[in-house]
């Protein structure tokens, strides 16, 4: 190289090269060594100046950013897989559902009480909605258009609750159901132009209202809301109806059946183009009632007739089985017509019924808590003749009431009713003889407030009697706890007397006054009142039979029965429900008066059942504001059981 370098030089003009220099002149070996030497030299310089460090930060950013897809890798295909694998899937392969009937409702005599009618729904799948926003907005005029009462800006304003691209997004949104035919069909023809718009059929209920009164017991079905969709999950959708009441709520899993399904694939528009699997769905269960609707029909209208001629409004009445607890008949007044509900109430329509002073919506016969007047004084009796604190002889003068210090309690006949025994102040409902067995006077000692709660409860009281409808209430038995801790008073012997003619803080439903009614018809058992004798398949075909066994027997000794039922048979024959004596059966009952305000009347009671000897119903009775019980209710008792015993009872021995 050396060589190389002198000869080119040697060809140019003369220099001299001195260290950091260049100079012309003549290039000796010793400059030309110095020459190569600083040359050397420079390149190791500039190698020197690349830093290492460098090399390695840059080699962890990129394997900082390497992680960084990777980890998102993971979370999108790992954890988040399933969901985007659904919105994929969405896309192609949907799973809907392939709609089974609800069961249906008949009366004991297998007369139907409910039908399932078409009802034509449009709902939207938002996912498959167009993107654009002008074809959107041309979907929803499309739709507004067929759908008077529907404006497009309430469809945006469904769809600004959902979240695109969500899995929510690939769920049904209900926009309008009961759409009349014509608009419907010409929605279905419109919507394979309309993506995201779908119409279908589902089943509504419609009512068979033999009486206005069935709806309380009937109940209604409406679409689902967004509590009970949190509730039961996956087992509804948005579009789907639910039983809100009465018998259509309680036996809700038992009537709406189990639905099919099908796995389809869809085209970009979410139409259907194929059928890839199908599962059928099981039809909802139908159920026999044990109304008798014949029955229901004439109690409907004895109570209507009777608060008509008094000018009164509200009642309730409930006729049973006391040897089953089935209940033949069930009637709250006023009441509503459920099918208004079954096709849909806009929210001014729904607030002028739920707000009506009345209370239409309201069962007084399972949920109404009234003071029971009188007609708890065969309980009261029964338990002082269960605890030996009297006998059947034991008997008591009546002067008009008694007196202790400055208080004054009073029978209800001025001037009393002489010496009286058991079943003569059950019969006249002697106030007098109720005050001596549960609170004492004087030498003589009662029950007890105690022993009165306890014998109380026995009976039915202070707890639901287990009906199979939603909403019936516990009634209400106060004691000396409850009394110090809400009023802060202490317990009087007053406030004892008072509980033993079922006045005072003492609540009871109509329904519970029936049920312990039918302890002393039947002759000592409880039963569970119910409204279901059978369930049937969707061919009518017997799956089961309630259970109708009693849940207590022997609550007292069949002695002490008698000893109270005589009392309520000389209540007929002798007492302030001799108008009975016109039925064509013989008949026991209890009348009752309540007071509940200081101005206003007392409710008005009668509890009873027929035939005596062997008795196959028993009716309760309760008019509020009615006044005296042995005028309004047992008028109505005596129509009841008249038209029953002249009509019913001959085509039940005849079947």
């Amino acid at each position: 190289m050396a060589f190389l370098f002198r000869r080119q030089f040697k060809r140019s003009h003369p220099f001299t090269i001195k260290e950091g220099d260049v100079k012309l002149g003549k290039l000796s070996r010793g400059s030309a060594d110095d020459w190569l030497e600083q040359t050397s030299s420079t390149k190791e310089t500039i190698g020197k100046n690349f830093d290492i460090n460098k090399v390695f930060k840059i080699s962890l950013a990129l394997l900082l950013f390497m992680g960084i897809i990777i980890g998102r890798t993971a979370w999108l295909q790992v954890v988040k897989g399933s969901y985007y694998y659904e919105l994929a899937e969405g896309n192609r392969i949907r799973v809907e559902r392939l709609e089974v009937k609800r069961g249906v409702i008949y009366d004991r005599e297998g007369r139907p009480l409910v039908k399932n009618s078409a009802n034509f729904l449009l709902y939207f799948v938002p996912a498959d909605l167009p993107k654009d926003s002008l074809a959107r907005q041309a979907v929803f005029q499309k739709v507004s258009e067929n759908l008077e009462n529907l404006k497009p800006e309430d469809i945006l304003n469904l769809l600004s609750e959902i979240k695109p691209g969500s899995l929510e997004s690939y769920q049904p949104l209900f926009i309008a159901d009961d759409i009349e035919y014509d608009k419907a069909m010409t929605l279905y023809l419109e919507s394979d132009n309309m993506p995201g718009v779908v119409i279908t059929n589902k089943t509504r209920r419609e009512y068979n209202l033999y009486s206005l009164s069935l709806s309380h017991i009937l109940g209604y079905t409406g679409k689902v809301n967004n509590k009970e969709l949190a509730k039961f999950g996956s087992e509804y959708l948005p579009i789907d109806y639910i039983g809100k009441s009465g018998v259509e709520n309680f036996w809700e899993n038992e009537m709406k059946g189990a639905n099919g399904k099908k796995q389809i694939e869809v085209d970009a528009l979410g139409k259907e183009k194929k059928i890839i699997n199908q599962e059928a769905g099981e039809d909802g269960h139908n159920l026999v009632l044990s109304i008798d609707v014949d029955l229901q029909k004439k109690l409907e209208e004895s109570v209507i007739v009777t608060l008509r001629e008094n000018h009164l409004n509200k009642a309730c009445a409930i006729a049973l089985d006391p040897n089953n607890g089935e209940i033949l008949a069930m009637v709250s007044f006023p009441s509503y017509n459920n099918n208004d509900f079954a096709h849909g109430l806009t929210a001014e329509q729904y607030q002028k019924i739920a707000n009506h002073p009345d209370q239409p919506l309201f069962n007084r016969c399972i949920s109404g808590e009234y003071p029971s007047g009188s007609t708890i004084k065969p309980v009261i009796a029964a338990a002082a003749l269960e605890e030996n604190v009297i006998n059947e002889n034991t008997s008591f003068l009546s002067i008009g009431g008694i007196k202790i210090g400055q208080w004054f309690f009073p029978d209800w006949k001025a001037g009393g009713h002489g010496v009286i025994n058991v079943r003569r102040a059950l019969a006249e409902s002697v106030n007098t003889f109720f005050y001596y067995i549960s609170g004492g006077y004087q030498d003589f000692a009662g029950l007890g407030l105690e022993r009165m709660v306890k014998y109380e409860k026995l009976f039915g009281l202070d707890t639901q009697t287990g009906i199979d409808m939603p909403g019936e209430a516990s009634g209400f038995l106060p004691t000396e706890e409850w009394k110090q801790k809400t009023k802060g008073e202490l317990w009087y012997i007053g406030d004892t007397y008072h509980l033993a003619i079922g006045q005072g803080d003492t609540l009871v439903t109509p329904l519970q006054v029936a049920d312990y009614t039918a302890i002393f018809a039947n002759g000592g058992s409880l039963y569970r009142p119910h409204l279901i004798r059978q369930v049937l398949n969707s061919k009518d075909e017997l799956i089961g039979e309630v259970d109708n066994r009693p849940i207590k027997t022997n609550i007292i000794s069949s002695k002490n029965i008698n000893i109270v039922r005589e009392g309520m048979r000389q209540a007929v024959t002798a007492g302030s429900a001799r108008s009975l004596q016109s039925v064509p059966v013989e008949v026991a009952g209890k009348t009752g008066t309540a007071q509940w305000s200081t101005n206003k009347p007392t409710h008005a009671w009668f509890t009873g059942f027929a035939p005596y000897d062997k008795p196959q119903i028993v009716i309760t009775i309760l008019i509020e504001q009615g006044g005296e019980g042995s005028y309004t209710a047992v008028s109505i008792a005596n129509e009841v059981l008249t038209w029953y015993f002249k009509n019913k009872v001959p085509l039940q021995k005849g079947d």
